[in-house]
């Protein structure tokens, strides 16, 4: 049996490039450790995963999101 796929985030909101300054979208595809969410999970398409992916390892090594988030023990 075939999946419907989910609609891509991005490309319903009319993002052309994901900009690394943009905090806000960029923690939607965080998990609550801090990692990168699937593209399987996220429902974004692989483009639009690359683009994300390098957006947040920029804003991680500019000190805009943390590379792991703490308190959970």
């Amino acid at each position: 049996m075939k999946r419907s796929r989910k609609g891509d985030p991005l490309a319903e909101a009319g993002l052309r490039y994901v900009d690394y300054k943009d905090d806000k979208l960029l923690q939607r595809f965080l998990t609550e450790r801090g990692k990168i969410l699937p593209a399987r999970l996220s429902g974004i398409t692989a483009r639009h995963q690359r683009q994300l992916s390098v957006a947040i390892k920029r804003a991680r090594f500019l000190a805009l999101l943390p590379y792991i988030k703490r308190g959970i023990s």
